[in-house]
């Protein structure tokens, strides 16, 4: 057996006037629960450091900066690194981070047990739009703050297994899993903030969001065979619900843990990796049951187009 215990450290709502070092404090906590509850790995969500910001329609981009990480970590976010490194807790962490070079990204950093940065994601699939649009019940604007991610979907080696990461919308696309699951991926880290009422569709609300991501994350974890850990921030930011529901998946796609509040909460699970390999060797034994030349399309064309 090669079991890695898996904390998932939901948070819930941070407003706007919070400061980054109230949230650290916050987040210091969670992870001090996850060592007496014996984690070696801990999984903050999306944006942890911030209020959901897109939800607001910002016109100077100095401002829009405010919200970002110029470094990682920094001067406000070391001591969450210091204590991880003193626990020795292994740790996913999702930012907006702002490159040198003057690039805005949706951005996750995977770290060893000694709190050094071994991995980086940044969000592939960015949901919402890029101008103000009056119809909305709120403002999704990923598109106006962050760019594309640059990197794809790598895995790393660590904690005696093969580690992948995703953020939010990544979740519910199934290219995201069946990229790492290429890679032979045993473990999908996933943090996100998800509103509770579709902006554009309001019959759409939270029950069937939570369906939804209950959904993707066991279907990504079954058809790769793989545990899937998703992690929410959740609760009401300045009068903007987001969904809850954090999770961990095994690799049949079971749900073995869920968060029962909309606060800071903690979730730990004993994760064996090698439960990943009966599913692997079998029906989704790529090597054996793939049908590349089939599946053209997919790289091809991005729009879906019908036939004549």
């Amino acid at each position: 057996m090669r079991v890695i215990n898996i904390a998932a450290a939901q948070m819930g709502p941070i407003q706007r006037a919070d400061s980054r070092a109230a949230v650290v404090m916050r987040m210091i906590a969670l992870l001090d629960e996850a060592k007496r509850k014996g984690a070696d790995l801990i999984i903050y969500p999306e944006l942890a450091l911030t209020t959901f910001f897109p939800r607001w329609y910002m016109e100077d981009q100095a401002e829009v900066d405010t919200w970002f990480e110029k470094t990682m970590p920094n001067e406000a976010v070391q001591p969450l690194f210091d204590r991880a490194a003193q626990h020795g807790i292994a740790m996913y962490l999702g930012y907006a981070e702002l490159t040198p070079d003057g690039h805005h990204y949706n951005t996750a950093v995977l770290t060893d047990r000694n709190s050094t940065i071994i991995g980086k994601y940044r969000k592939v699939h960015l949901p919402g739009h890029d101008e103000f649009e009056p119809a909305r019940s709120h403002q999704h604007l990923e598109k106006r703050y962050f760019e594309p991610g640059d990197l794809g979907f790598p895995v790393w080696r660590n904690l005696g297994g093969i580690i992948g990461m995703a953020i939010c919308n990544d979740r519910r696309w199934p290219e995201t899993y069946r990229v790492m699951g290429l890679q032979d991926v045993e473990l999908v880290l996933i943090g996100y903030n998800t509103p509770s009422v579709n902006s554009l569709k309001s019959a759409e609300g939270l029950q069937q969001r939570l369906l939804h991501n209950r959904l993707s994350a066991q279907a990504g974890a079954y058809q790769n065979s793989c545990w899937v850990v998703a992690v929410a921030k959740a609760g009401v930011e300045d009068g903007h619900h987001l969904i809850g529901g954090s999770l961990i998946v095994n690799p049949d796609g079971e749900i073995v843990a869920e968060a029962a509040t909309e606060g800071d909460e903690v979730l730990v699970v004993p994760c064996d990796l090698d439960a990943t390999r009966f599913g692997k060797q079998t029906i989704f034994d790529f090597a054996r049951h793939r049908r590349v030349e089939h599946y053209g399309l997919i790289t091809s064309r991005t729009g879906a187009v019908p036939p004549d």
